[in-house]
């Protein structure tokens, strides 16, 4: 530490010392000898002076007047610029090999041409922030070059389709071609893993948001080629064509519509500059003088250092009088320096951007010490000597944005664990805005909401970086070494602690935001500022929950971070300690120790939040539909936008099973329950043998324990892994509030709506969970399942190796496995990083304790249907998706019996009765088994019919035809019989989710139908249109088991009266046979619904057709016991259909091999009724047309047959309209419209005719 401390001051012990000038590209200046042994003890400030403006021995003649600025800053205009004659030296913009285009201004920037714009390309920001508003938009510089070595780098603000490059004018641009489709044309594709020039080809990694791509050109050999991150993806192309002075390459993008990226052509510093390329524009002739000063104020400050620490050489000099004292120097010095630097940068334009993304943040970087303990000191001692002079705000500025454009690029560095990412440009962030003054400064920015932006961006690593990070990787019932269990637990354990110091980071700075006092009369309360930001965010990022999100769009990490630091407000009470004083003397809640998520009793929310038109959520639709519906059909007023709902916990639940804070019984997020998962911590490696194989390894957090009491003297205590802690003192390291922060006094505060208030909070939170964070979920999901498949293949790789060891296809094996192998490390560790980063033990307790939160509001706004409808649909859908994310935990948050007790599972039935733990509680809740049948029947609809479809098959499994489990598996004959009760008491109701379930199985099979036809034009499989085949069919399937159920349960409904369902049924049977047997063969249709890995055994067309085998028995089942006269003949109905050839002489029902699908006794029996009903619609069908032509040869006339059917009598009439048909189609056209199917009238009546009234008299 000594050593290295005199190196850095330019001392040595020893007679001489031999000091080295500046070893630039320009090769070693000279050597200057030093000697200390003359003049012993005299000049010791002259000799000090040298020293800190790396001066050669008595340069400094000996000083008539005490040491000050004046002093200072003529020493560096006399003697410091004699001596470092490189000073001021720089490249010209158009050096040799380089041409630039001046703007109108006769300036040689290099920036875009505008004239070569194609498409539409928007500069957002000044610092070329590129954003693509049309399909595909390109762009060439207005610099080229033909020869020498150069580059420019490209920061990825998105990470979409993006084509980088190099392009000449004769490359065309157009709105489907642009960089690399033609010749002369060069680019780099990272979304698509490929480079181009008039074709692609498999380049390089695919890239991420965040991601610095250097993109260089070598005219002296030829070639270009690319980096990422500052690592060489290898020379794309070799061999591009030679071009004269004036015509070279220019650098040029194409963007995909949304995508954004940063240009830098030598503007500001290479934040990965590569050995021998130049960048196309210069740095300012200033930079150097601005490098030069900065390392002589590092130099003072080390004196400073070493002095305080006590190094031996420097603390004797100082004490012989060689060298003076810091505190004699330190302000004309440090002020002298900072006078100087800051008017130089006056100069040059552009200057002191470049200086403060460069120099200055490295200076200050130096000075805070990258790795803690942090020296908040020296940093101090800057601040103050730069904020003394009034030119040093637009370096300040310029520094902020620096801090938040590295905090978007930051990578993850296993060696730097746990300070690694962005964490140590968040802490200096973090230190220099707790001045008010700077805070203030970077507030009045015009870029305020951009840089914050980029404070809480966090860089996710892509398959080669956490192939990097993650070394080794070991799953449940791996082959691999033992000692990759052992490393990916160290290292996942290390980047976690990593992430939530960065997290930690995000937190303080939202706090200094949150207690920022913006100035203006009248003053406002803390959290104005970030509340504005907030709602701003939001705003912006409405569409970002599509499929193709619209410009302008924010980063999803930034989405996450932000959800992140909201649910850690809420829910850790010890954040807000240093920002809610004012919160008291408002009269808020005092338990303010205790997260808002967890503080129980009395509970409260503004409908206003509801009900009012907010921009940034008026597109969601809302639980009645979509707001300007809802404000047409259900209007409020502002006095209901102004109620304020309270309630007290728990009061929706009975006594003896109420969940509360403060009760018996408490949540799961504050209650002893997780002893056993401590335990588990103690030991992952133990826990992760016994792991689903399906699921990525526990990993180890800091702590297990999240069994704290909610009280304000407990639960801080308790809480052992909250994120991020450091071996600082609390001092130094924890949050700090903002220096010289004004004191509102009650009497001055403004109430104003720009209050942040803690329901708005917990309102953003929901929605930033909706648009970022449950995306997030949803891949981890998807790697989740590609892991089980890969290793299911792996395994069976492995099991075909064993037993054919030899030969070629051994060898193929050996390929295929190694193929699976990597695919499995690449899923594990996907999984790992999600976990880790998204899925820490507090943030499950904290969406726990929101889930609980939402749970009880729904049910008390389920009072006031007027307000209700207004909830907005995400707050529904984040808390089923947060349930399934608690639910696939491993290991799970909480037992999965505790779901059911504490009131999450009523909004996830779905998926709970899948299981019989689930379904036994299901059983045996009053509050189920009153209202769940009814519900669901209400709930079929166009926007809930497919997790009721799901639900009534899984209760009604095992009961259909063809079913290999009776009665096992997830069915309930509980709710078999409660639902046939709710059909029978409600023919209403009934008769309603018959039509809609008619209807819905009808389009589905039409969809089913028009994608099959669409591959088989094509004549081959599309993986999309496979998958979307798949889907449907499932869910057809699904239909018609509901359909079954319904025949076996109430065939009455069916059977008896009018015939009108039971016609619609059997038209639905001949259309769904129609549809099988005339567009697909059988293999062809095997191979549309089976998804890769399925079996043909469980995927197959028997999969629809057992239910329609099982519809047609039950009816003929009911036949048989009910009595002739009662009753809808079955024979006659389909005989009417002319169907007898289609239904049962054709392959599907009659000929099919059932052996696959029936395996009952019953069941095989039960197939020789359809060969009885087929004798019988042969019979009928002979009958029928026997009939006809007698009936034809005694009338021709048909002026009363119904004009719709062309079969029945026109029996029936519409009122007012008088237009006549049959009765059985205008029943079943009212059903779904109300309006004459002639003249489109309103029907008010029906009334039948005469004669048919005479018939049925």
């Amino acid at each position: 530490m000594a050593e290295d401390g005199l190196r850095i001051g330019g001392l040595s012990p020893g007679l001489a010392v031999v000091l080295n000038g500046e070893d630039r590209r320009e090769g070693s200046q000279r050597s200057r000898l030093v000697s200390y042994c003359d003049d012993f003890g005299d000049q010791s400030v002259e000799r000090t002076l040298e020293h800190i403006f790396d001066l050669p021995y008595k340069t400094i003649n000996q000083l008539t007047c005490a040491v000050n600025t004046g002093v200072v800053r003529s020493i560096i205009k006399n003697h410091f610029r004699k001596y470092h004659v490189d000073l001021g030296s720089g490249r010209d913009v158009n050096g040799d090999g380089v041409c630039t285009t001046a703007d109108g201004c006769g300036s040689q920037v290099v920036g875009i041409e505008e004239s070569s714009i194609c498409g539409d390309i928007r500069i957002t920001k000044p610092s070329l922030l590129l954003e693509s508003h049309a399909l595909f938009s390109s762009v060439r510089a207005n610099a080229c070059v033909w020869k020498g070595r150069w580059m420019y780098e490209v920061t990825l603000e998105s990470s979409g389709v993006q084509q980088l490059g190099w392009a000449t004018l004769s490359c065309p641009f157009s709105d489907h071609k642009g960089v690399g489709d033609a010749d002369d044309s060069y680019a780099y594709d990272g979304k698509r893993v490929c480079k181009w020039n008039k074709g692609a080809e498999a380049y390089g990694q695919s890239w991420v948001v965040g991601d610095v791509i250097g993109c260089c050109i070598d005219s002296d050999h030829d070639e270009i080629s690319f980096y990422r991150n500052g690592v060489s993806l290898g020379v794309a192309f070799r061999g591009i064509r030679k071009m004269v002075p004036g015509l070279g390459y220019h650098p040029a993008v194409s963007l995909s519509q949304g995508e954004c990226c940063e240009l830098n052509f030598g503007a500001y510093p290479f934040k990965y500059p590569v050995d021998g390329f130049l960048p196309i524009q210069s740095p300012p002739k200033v930079n150097s003088f601005a490098v030069h000063l900065l390392c002589c104020f590092s130099r003072l400050l080390e004196l400073q250092h070493e002095a305080r620490v006590g190094f031996g050489s420097v603390e004797k000099f100082r004490r012989l009088k060689r060298f003076a004292s810091f505190k004699e120097l330190n302000h004309p010095v440090s002020q002298g320096v900072s006078e100087e630097l800051f008017s130089s940068l006056d100069i040059e334009t552009g200057s002191a951007a470049y200086i403060a993304r460069g120099p200055l943040l490295s200076f200050f970087l130096e000075a805070f010490k990258v790795h803690p303990p942090h020296d908040y000191t020296n940093l101090d001692r800057i601040i103050d000597c730069f904020l003394e002079i009034q030119d040093s705000r637009i370096l300040f500025e310029h520094l902020i944005l620096a801090l938040s454009s590295a905090c978007k690029t930051a990578v993850w560095v296993l060696s730097d664990f746990p300070y690694s990412g962005s964490y140590i440009y968040l802490a200096l962030a973090c230190h220099l805005l707790r001045r008010e003054e700077l805070m203030i400064l970077w507030w009045k920015s015009a870029d305020f909401e951009y840089i914050f932006e980029g404070f809480l961006s966090r860089k996710s690593p892509n398959k080669q970086d956490l192939q990097s990070l993650m070394p080794s990787v070991w799953w449940p019932g791996s082959c691999e070494d033992l000692s990759s269990d052992s490393s990916m637990v160290l290292t996942t354990t290390a980047l976690s602690e990593a992430i939530n110091m960065v997290e930690e980071k995000h937190r303080d700075l939202c706090c200094l935001v949150m207690q920022f006092i913006p100035p203006g009369d009248p003053p406002q309360l803390p959290g104005s500022v970030f509340k504005t930001f907030l709602q701003n965010l939001l705003l912006k990022n409405r569409g970002a929950d599509r499929n193709l999100p619209p410009p302008g769009v924010s980063s999803n990490c930034v989405l996450v971070s932000l959800y992140t630091v909201i649910l850690h407000l809420l829910s850790e009470a010890s954040t807000l300690r240093g920002i809610c004083g004012w919160m008291k003397s408002c009269g808020a809640n005092s338990e303010l120790d205790v997260g808002f998520l967890h503080r129980g009793g009395q509970q409260s929310f503004s409908v206003g939040l509801l009900l009012k038109n907010d921009p940034h959520r008026v597109d969601f639709s809302r639980l009645g539909g979509s707001y300007g519906h809802l404000a047409k059909s259900h209007p409020t007023n502002d006095e209901q936008e102004e109620e304020v709902i309270r309630w007290e916990e728990g009061c929706m639940d009975d006594e003896d099973s109420r969940v509360t804070h403060f009760g018996r019984l408490q949540p799961c997020c504050c209650s002893s329950y997780d002893s056993d998962f401590a335990k588990i911590s103690k030991h992952p490696i133990r826990y992760m043998a016994k792991s689903a194989r399906g699921h990525c390894s526990s990993i180890q957090e800091r702590s297990a324990h999240v069994a704290a009491e909610c009280s304000a003297e407990n639960l801080n205590d308790e809480i052992e892994d909250k994120p991020g802690t450091s071996d600082q003192s609390e001092s130094q390291f924890d949050f700090r509030p903002m220096q010289q922060m004004r004191i509102i006094p009650p009497r001055d505060i403004n109430l104003s709506p720009a209050t942040l208030k803690e329901e708005e909070l917990l309102d953003a939170m929901l929605l930033l969970y909706h648009l970022g964070v449950a995306p997030n979920f949803k891949q981890a999901s998807s790697y989740i399942a590609r892991q089980s498949q890969s290793i299911a293949l792996l395994e069976e790789t492995d099991k075909q190796i064993r037993e054919k060891a030899n030969g070629e296809q051994a060898k193929r094996l050996k390929e295929a496995r190694s193929v699976y192998r990597e695919e499995v490390m690449d899923c594990v560790r996907h999984c790992a990083w999600y976990r880790i980063s998204l899925f820490s033990r507090w943030k499950q307790r904290g969406m726990y304790a929101a889930c609980m939160w939402i749970v009880q509001l729904l049910l008390i706004l389920s009072k006031w249907d007027s307000i209700f409808i207004y909830v907005p649909e995400y707050y529904l859908e984040t808390l089923v998706d947060s349930f399934h994310v608690l639910r696939k935990s491993d290991p799970p948050f909480v037992h999965p019996a505790i779901f059911m007790k504490q009131g999450l599972a009523s909004f996830s039935i779905s998926v709970l009765v899948q299981y019989k733990e689930f379904l036994a509680v299901f059983e045996h809740n009053e509050a189920a088994i009153q209202r769940m049948p009814k519900a669901l029947l209400s709930a079929f609809d166009n926007r809930s019919w497919v997790p009721v479809t799901n639900i009534l098959v899984r209760l009604c499994k095992g009961s259909s035809f063809g079913s290999s489990k009776r009665g096992e598996s997830s069915s309930s004959v509980v709710f078999q019989k409660l639902l046939r009760d709710a059909c029978v008491q409600d023919e209403e109701l009934f008769s309603a989710f018959l039509n809609r379930l008619f209807n819905t199985l009808s389009w589905s099979m039409t969809e089913f139908s028009v994608s099959i036809r669409e591959m088989q034009e094509n004549y081959q499989v599309v993986e999309f249109q496979q998958r979307k085949c798949s889907v449907i069919f499932d869910l057809s399937c699904n239909l018609a088991r509901v359909l079954e159920f319904c025949t076996r349960e109430i065939p009455q409904a069916f059977l008896s009266g009018a015939d009108t369902n039971l016609r619609r049924l059997t038209e639905l049977i001949v259309f769904i046979l129609n549809q099988l047997t005339s567009s697909v063969d059988p293999e062809f249709l095997d191979l549309s619904i089976r998804r890769p890995g399925q079996s043909p055994e469980k995927v197959n067309g028997g999969m629809i057709l057992g239910p329609l085998a099982g519809i047609i028995l039950n009816l003929l089942d009911a036949r048989q016991e009910a009595d002739c006269g009662d009753h809808n003949d079955i024979v006659n109905i389909f005989a009417s259909m002319d169907c007898a050839e289609t239904v049962l002489r054709g392959f599907y029902l009659l000929e099919y091999n059932w052996a696959g699908l029936v395996k009952g006794v019953d069941d095989i029996s039960k197939l020789k009724q359809l060969e009885t009903l087929s004798s019988l619609l042969i019979c009928q069908k002979e009958s029928q047309e026997f009939e006809g032509m007698v009936c034809a040869g005694e009338s021709n006339s048909d002026d009363n047959i119904c004009c719709i059917c062309y079969a029945c009598e026109a029996n029936a009439q519409f009122v007012p309209c008088s237009h006549s048909s049959c009765f059985g189609c205008i029943t079943r056209h009212l059903l779904n419209c109300q309006r004459c199917f002639f003249c489109n009238a309103t029907v008010t009546e029906v009334v039948r005719t005469e004669a048919e009234a005479a018939n049925t008299a």
